[in-house]
């Protein structure tokens, strides 16, 4: 079940959804919209034939920007990067969040996390976003904009192990800035 606005309110008095910053008019009928923060991942231009092995760390690969708040950073046709959520979000043991795009940067070909949106239960920390360009001309990004929306549902039970117990290995958990992939670290563990 999706959670409405007034369970999200309810939630977040409660302390048991914590979105740090909130802007109580981002919160919608059934989401909360996010903000894109300063710092982005950029692929590097590349002189030589480059790949990427899933079997490497990918880290240098990426290049480090920084937004400001009057200047656009232009994400040309064809590019990805990797940027944050301005928000920190913390989940109970009993609610996931699904991350989706706004349906009005959709529509002129700015795409987020088509493979990852999924947050799990016990998630801390600020979200990643793949952000990609399919339309035909750079469009620009900047700091603070609306980058997308946070949805919630709530599961049939509170879950048993929680996102970020040494057992499930998770990666990801407390990030502050966009995070490059780590799936390489599959390859190391066997």
């Amino acid at each position: 079940m999706v959670l409405s606005d007034r369970t999200i309110k309810d939630e977040i008095d409660k302390g048991r959804i914590i979105i740090d910053p909130l802007i109580p008019n981002c919160i919608q009928p059934a989401s909360v919209d996010l903000h894109l923060d300063k710092k982005l991942l950029a692929f590097k231009p590349q002189r030589h034939p480059a790949y990427i092995d899933v079997r490497h760390s990918p880290d240098h690969l990426h290049e480090l920007v920084e937004l400001d708040e009057d200047n656009a950073f232009f994400l040309n046709p064809g590019e990805l990067v990797l940027a944050s959520t301005l928000e920190s979000i913390t989940l109970p043991d009993d609610i996931v969040g699904r991350l989706e795009g706004k349906s009005s940067l959709g529509r002129i070909g700015l795409l987020i996390n088509s493979t990852a949106g999924y947050v799990d239960p016990g998630w801390q920390g600020n979200l990643t976003i793949e952000i990609s360009n399919v339309a035909k001309l750079p469009i620009t990004l900047y700091y603070k904009m609306k980058i997308g929306q946070i949805s919630f549902r709530r599961l049939t039970s509170p879950v048993d192990r929680l996102y970020g117990a040494a057992e499930l290995d998770s990666r990801y958990q407390g990030q502050s800035e966009p995070t490059a992939s780590r799936y390489h670290e599959d390859f190391v563990k066997g």
